[in-house]
């Protein structure tokens, strides 16, 4: 729509007056990175600009030659006519909420957030704006996060229920595994056991100063070990794949938003299911437009019907933004 500081288009989300994208799905030449996961960093743009705390796992992930500008959290800085700042979205390490000023009218990409506490990474911000596009992954009453502090103990206790077989929780590389090994921390000072694909991001945590469960790669273990009693750390790929014949009778669970939903846990092929997310429940969502002060919201990927419903009898003018993102919860 004309007048609009940000637009959709066949490469992603697109800022006419700075002429750049906001995590294109494309190669481009300018685009602004809101977080590390690879369904918003992708490869082949010709310059990318990034929060600094996110540079390290971009670089890990599009290669350490990546022509990137970094910023700290609430620096400004000009791409074109558009002022441009990152500020913490809560969702996992680096991640951030993109504000836009032109001519005096602020809005703001969101990114995917979250606003339950996370001692893995920088709390959320609120960023008060005139637009908030906002994420819809869980936009529905059903999705009520408990706090990360008492799912992990939930999962201490699934761990330490069986002390004969190993435990192999699987959860996303990505700022998922990372958290569960800072929950940890409060219940027990116990080695975790991590698959290859968490631990060399396990390790770009640790050297940004976050403070986690001691972990061991699971590949540096003597053959004859049996891991009776260990907790393991692996991606949903690892379920399921030749890895797993390392392990003899694991107990199994995953640790999502989605095991939220009846079903779900069986539908994978886990025996247990942990309800942890990286994203705002339902009540969060709401929350956090209202607390913006926008008048328009744009929602993206998710339930945006139902969350539309409620946030026009508020009296807040909702559009849509159809997007390429896919949560990588799913």
């Amino acid at each position: 729509m004309s007048g609009d500081l940000i637009t959709i288009s066949a490469e992603g989300l697109y800022v006419p007056a700075g002429d750049f994208y906001i995590d294109p799905w494309k190669p481009v030449e300018r685009a602004v990175i809101t977080h590390a996961h690879s369904d918003h960093a992708y490869p082949g743009h010709k310059a990318y600009f990034a929060p600094r705390r996110s540079l390290p796992i971009l670089k890990h992930r599009l290669g350490a030659d990546i022509p990137i500008q970094d910023f700290a959290y609430g620096e400004r800085f000009k791409i074109g006519a558009a002022t441009v700042s990152f500020h913490p979205a809560g969702h996992i390490m680096g991640s951030s909420q993109v504000r836009v000023e032109v001519g005096g009218r602020v809005w703001v990409m969101s990114g995917d957030y979250k606003r339950t506490p996370d001692p893995s990474c920088d709390p959320f911000e609120v960023v008060a704006c005139e637009t908030f596009i906002s994420e819809a992954t869980f936009a529905l009453p059903i999705y009520n996060w408990e706090s990360g502090e008492q799912t992990a103990r939930k999962i201490f206790d699934w761990w330490q229920g069986d002390h004969d077989r190993p435990s192999i929780l699987f959860c996303y590389a990505l700022g998922k595994s990372q958290r569960v090994l800072t929950e940890l921390l409060k219940f027990t000072d116990k080695t975790v056991y991590l698959h290859g694909a968490v631990a060399s991001l396990t390790r770009i945590y640790r050297d940004l100063g976050v403070k986690m469960l001691p972990t061991e790669l699971v590949t540096a273990m003597d053959k004859a070990y049996d891991f009776k009693g260990d907790l393991i750390i692996a991606p949903p790929s690892g379920h399921r794949s030749p890895w797993m014949k390392r392990f003899k009778e694991p107990q199994t669970a995953f640790a999502s938003g989605w095991m939220q939903v009846r079903g779900a846990r069986r539908r994978r092929g886990y025996e247990k299911g942990f309800v942890l997310s990286d994203h705002a429940d339902w009540n969060e969502l709401i929350q956090t437009v209202q607390d913006t002060g926008a008048k328009t919201v744009f929602l993206t990927h998710g339930r945006t019907d139902v969350l539309e419903r409620v946030l026009t009898e508020k009296g807040i003018k909702v559009r849509l933004f159809k997007t390429k993102f896919e949560d990588e919860e799913a």
